[in-house]
């Protein structure tokens, strides 16, 4: 289950109100949701965001995706994000990159030998 934090619309027409949802991808957007995380209210101004950061916090801990506009609403609200991981391949990178050069040349071969000497 890919689970995701967006918005959800609420309000009347005209007059939008928005609800910080944790919800499965494949639901509509005003559909069903697992889990209420805040509100956000555009019309007010400033515009008023409530967030439980306990609650996105540990939601972004289990692997939840923020939208990119409610993930705007969660930095503004001054949630944590967790650290990134480095991958395993980038971290093996960076070792042989910092490693010594040690055997720069390979040792000559017969067929490489061979090509010299016709080359000559």
């Amino acid at each position: 289950m890919a689970v995701k934090i967006r918005l959800t619309r609420m309000g009347d027409k005209k007059s939008p109100f928005y609800r910080i949802v944790v919800a499965d991808s494949r639901k509509a957007r005003d559909g069903e949701y697992v889990d209420l995380l805040g509100t956000f209210n555009p019309l007010t101004s400033p515009e008023e965001i409530k967030v439980d950061a306990a609650k996105a916090e540990d939601w972004l801990k289990k692997g939840a995706q923020p939208t990119d506009t409610a993930k705007a609403l969660l930095v503004k609200a001054k949630v944590n994000f967790p650290a990134k991981k480095v991958k395993a391949k980038k971290a093996k990178a960076e070792v042989k990159a910092e490693a010594p050069k040690a055997a720069a040349k390979k040792p000559a071969t017969k067929k490489t030998t061979a090509k010299k000497a016709k080359a000559e």
